[in-house]
């Protein structure tokens, strides 16, 4: 069963609860999900761990609800 953009944000703000999230459906289906998540708890980590992160906040419906994610990471600027 596909999942909604809301789903996945309020799974990622579960885990992330700073997240900034710009999620958009590539194809309409609710399968293909590109995703912009900023966070300050990504600060000293590597990109594969932040990546990781988001991951495990999606608690492995990669492949069942959630066909494919293009996922980016970012840490907030400090500037703003």
């Amino acid at each position: 069963m596909p999942m909604t953009a809301s789903n996945i944000v309020d799974m990622i703000k579960e885990a992330i609860p700073d997240a900034q999230i710009d999620i958009t459906d590539l194809r309409g289906d609710g399968d293909h999900y590109s995703a912009v998540v900023t966070s300050q708890s990504f600060k000293g980590k590597t990109r594969v761990q932040q990546h990781r992160m988001v991951y495990d906040a999606l608690q492995g419906d990669m492949g069942s609800g959630l066909h494919a994610l293009a996922l980016q990471t970012a840490i907030p600027d400090s500037n703003s």
